[in-house]
C-alpha cells in the first residue's frame, strides 16, 4: 500500500462516481478514501455500492453531520497513517484538478525530493479554465496577501491539490490544525514549512467544476482572512511538531531535520 487519494465529499452525487473512475482507471495502483459527511443527496450510498466494484481500493469513511473541510482531511490523514500508505493525497471531487495530474504529483515526492508537492495554479505553467473572474481574483489576492503575512515562500497556499510524504504527516501534530476550512490548507502547507520540508510547486491546470453546488461562501472567505494573521502570532509560540513518546520498546526517537525550500516557483 503506497498511495491513496483522500477526497471529502458533500452533496458531490454529481461527480463521485466519474472521479472515482478517473482516480481507478489510470492504473497507476492508486487507493482512494472516500470521507462523507452524512451527504442528503445520497453520496455515501453510491460510494459504498461501488466498492464491491473497486474492492480493496475504495474506502469509506462517513461522519454524521458536516464538520468541515479541514477536520475532513485530518480524519483521512489519521486514518492514512495509521494504515502505513508512504503517500497521502489530498484531490477535490468535482473535477477542478485532473486525476491525471496526481502522477505527476507523486513523482515530484518519489524521485525529485520533494516532502510536499502542491499541485499550483500560480507555478509558470499553471492556470484556470472556466473560473469565474471574480474567483480568480479572490484566490490571487489571498495567494499575495498569505504570502506577505506569513513570509512563506509558496506561491499558491491555499491550493488543495496536494501529495505529502507519510514523514510530513506523522511529524506535524494534526490536532493542532484547528481551521476548518480553506484556510485549513494554508496551515497544513504552513506548518510543513515551519518544520523544514521541502516543497515543490507542480503546475497545474485549475478548471471549475461543471456539475453541483460551490462550497466556498463568506464565513470560509472570512475564516482565510483572519486565520492567516492568527497563524503569523501564533508562529511565535507555536511549535507544529508531534511529541512522539519514547519507549524501551522503541528506543529513542529520531527525528529527522530538513532545509527549507520551495521550488517551481
Amino acid at each position: 500500500m503506497e498511495k491513496i487519494v483522500i477526497i471529502p465529499t458533500y452533496n458531490e452525487q454529481d461527480n463521485v462516481g466519474s472521479i472515482l473512475e478517473a482516480v481507478f482507471s489510470l492504473n497507476q495502483g492508486f487507493h482512494v478514501l472516500i470521507i462523507d459527511d452524512s451527504s442528503p443527496d445520497g453520496t455515501g450510498e453510491i460510494v459504498s455500492q461501488l466498492q464491491q466494484k473497486y474492492p480493496g481500493k475504495l474506502f469509506l469513511e462517513v461522519r454524521k453531520g458536516k464538520l468541515g473541510l479541514g477536520t475532513a482531511y485530518i480524519h483521512g490523514f489519521k486514518w492514512a497513517v495509521e494504515k502505513g500508505y508512504a503517500f497521502v493525497f489530498e484531490m477535490d471531487a468535482d473535477f477542478s484538478h485532473n486525476p491525471k495530474d496526481l502522477d505527476r504529483l507523486y513523482h515530484a515526492c518519489k524521485f525529485e525530493g520533494a516532502d510536499l508537492a502542491v499541485g499550483s495554479r500560480y507555478a509558470k505553467g499553471g492556470g484556470f479554465v472556466n473560473w469565474p473572474k471574480d474567483r480568480i481574483l479572490l484566490s490571487k489576492g489571498a495567494s499575495l496577501y498569505t504570502r506577505l503575512i506569513t513570509w512563506m515562500p509558496v506561491n499558491d497556499p491555499t491550493a488543495g491539490f496536494v501529495c505529502y510524504k507519510k514523514e510530513v504527516l506523522e511529524t506535524i501534530n494534526l490536532d493542532e490544525i484547528h481551521f476548518a476550512g480553506y484556510a485549513f490548507q494554508i496551515e497544513m502547507k504552513f506548518a510543513a514549512w515551519k518544520l523544514g520540508f521541502k516543497i515543490k510547486e507542480v503546475p497545474i491546470i485549475f478548471e471549475d467544476r461543471k456539475l453541483g453546488v460551490s462550497k466556498m461562501n463568506k464565513g470560509i472567505v472570512k475564516e482565510g482572512i483572519l486565520g492567516v494573521l492568527k497563524l503569523r502570532w501564533n508562529a511565535m509560540f507555536k511549535n507544529y511538531r508531534r511529541r512522539v513518546k519514547r519507549t524501551l520498546e522503541t528506543g529513542p526517537v529520531n527525528h529527522f531535520s530538513k532545509n527549507m525550500a520551495v521550488e517551481g516557483k
